[in-house]
């Protein structure tokens, strides 16, 4: 009796208690990955900053395919969300609970650049088909299977989004069916693959939960995303890995593959040695290097700056550079450069802002940099935050704008470009060089799945 009248710590209640937020994901750049630097990913930051806000500390584990996820979510000791860009269906509201939505997507059929586009369902007959097993695609395939039967699928449990986009590249299947935001995302790994046209209409991804006695932990994750709705930080993260995605296009994206085998090697150990010595991740230096020059050493600009890094003769001077055109030295100049920059930014800007501020600098100056934040601070937004300023940096191209400033007149436009070309750069470098498990193999049709990094080099001599 009197155990009956002891109240049940809630769901919520216990998490806290535990110190603990056991959360379940996918591995991709979309979701979550790991690089030298630690854990990334969208959904792992978004997570993270929910785990944070509870003030408990986050366990992420990663699920070999979407069953296996679902079916270890809620067991003992085990996680208690998904966090994996999850999109409700029918079959899985009978399983789970699903939070306020914060991502929209659009399921696409997505086909191999060179042979016919299907443009409607009927175009899908008599195709190989390949959809993540356990996954809402699947469901849509299964139900226009039910209404077309010569339209055929597969379903595979051990392929990844990665893997089903990799096999549509090189032909081992015609078609694929995925969300539109991990197509944008990993549309530059492949650029042979093309979105043919979207099935279906747009859909809301959300976490999931187990349903329970009580809903403490559900309440609790809704209360939250609305939080960072309003205060502007959802935004930020979707800008930070969705923003700039769409770059490169097809032919930049084939481009890159090629500079990556071909010139990259040449001038790495640099970027390694002085992005350590000035403690910068070397991706980003690299980055900085192929936006400026396409990793080309002896090239000049028609304002005179030169080399890797583009530096001016005044900045090279400064930076202990006497050959702007000796890569080395070059390499050297940047990341010095962009040290001090970041080193007279205010001292209450953040990470990653704070990178992007001194990147936006490098290209365009710090006082005109200091002169957008200023602008943005008098239009009510907020001057330690990227994506506040950066919307203030094109109005200094614009009189009724610039004549308010201190430095006056600038290409506002331009350092936002840059900014968001070294973004997508860095991403990319982050990704290919993280490190990747052994190749894998799905069974059905004997297919072998290349890692990115070596698909990418080889892509060339295709």
């Amino acid at each position: 009796m009197l155990g009956a009248c002891v109240n049940k710590h809630s769901t919520l209640e216990q998490i806290k208690e535990n110190g603990i937020l056991r959360a379940i994901t996918r591995n991709s750049p979309a979701t979550y990955f790991q690089d030298h630097n630690g854990n990334t990913g969208f959904e792992y930051e978004l997570v993270k900053l929910f785990a944070d806000d509870i003030g408990v500390k986050l366990e992420i584990k990663t699920a070999n395919n979407l069953d296996n996820l679902f079916s270890q979510l809620g067991k003992p000791n085990g996680p208690v969300i998904a966090a994996a860009g999850l999109v409700s269906s029918e079959q899985r509201a009978q399983q789970v609970l699903f939070s306020y939505p914060y991502l929209e997507v659009t399921p696409q059929i997505i086909y191999r650049h060179g042979q016919p586009r299907p443009t409607n369902l009927v175009d899908l007959a008599g195709k190989t088909i390949m959809a993540l097993k356990g996954s809402t695609h699947a469901e849509q395939l299964a139900k226009l299977k039910k209404q077309n039967p010569a339209i055929e699928y597969e379903e595979s449990d051990v392929a990844e989004v990665v893997d089903l986009l990799n096999m549509v590249d090189n032909g081992q299947i015609d078609l694929t069916l995925l969300d539109s935001n991990e197509v944008a995302m990993n549309q530059v790994y492949f650029p042979n693959i093309r979105v043919a046209f979207d099935l279906g209409n747009a859909s809301n991804q959300s976490w999931a939960v187990v349903p329970g006695d009580d809903n403490s932990l559900l309440n609790e994750i809704n209360k939250y995303l609305a939080k960072m709705e309003k205060n502007g930080t959802l935004k930020r993260l979707k800008d930070r890995y969705y923003g700039h995605v769409d770059v490169l296009g097809c032919v930049g994206a084939y481009t890159f593959a090629q500079h990556l085998q071909q010139r990259l090697p040449k001038y790495e150990k640099h970027f390694r040695a002085y992005a350590k010595d000035k403690n910068i991740d070397w991706r980003l230096l690299a980055a900085i290097g192929y936006q400026e020059s396409l990793w080309q050493p002896t090239v000049t600009s028609k304002t005179g700056v030169r080399g890797l890094m583009m530096l001016t003769k005044n900045t090279a001077q400064a930076m202990g550079v006497s050959n702007r055109l000796d890569a080395k030295q070059s390499i050297m100049g940047g990341a010095k450069y962009l040290t001090k920059i970041k080193n007279k930014l205010d001292s209450d800007i953040a990470e990653p802002d704070r990178t992007w501020f001194a990147l936006a600098a490098y290209n365009v100056g710090i006082g005109h940099l200091e002169d957008a934040r200023m602008l943005a601070k008098k239009t009510g937004l907020n001057a330690n935050k990227w994506l506040d300023v950066r919307q203030m940096l094109p109005r200094l191209s614009q009189k009724q704008w610039y004549s308010q400033t201190r430095y006056g007149y600038a290409r506002g436009g331009e350092p936002v470009h840059f900014v968001a070309n070294i973004q997508r750069y860095y991403d990319i470098l982050t990704w290919v060089t993280k490190p990747h498990p052994d190749k894998r193999e799905i069974i059905k049709g004997n297919l072998r799945i290349l890692d990115i990094h070596k698909d990418m080099l080889q892509k060339d001599s295709q």
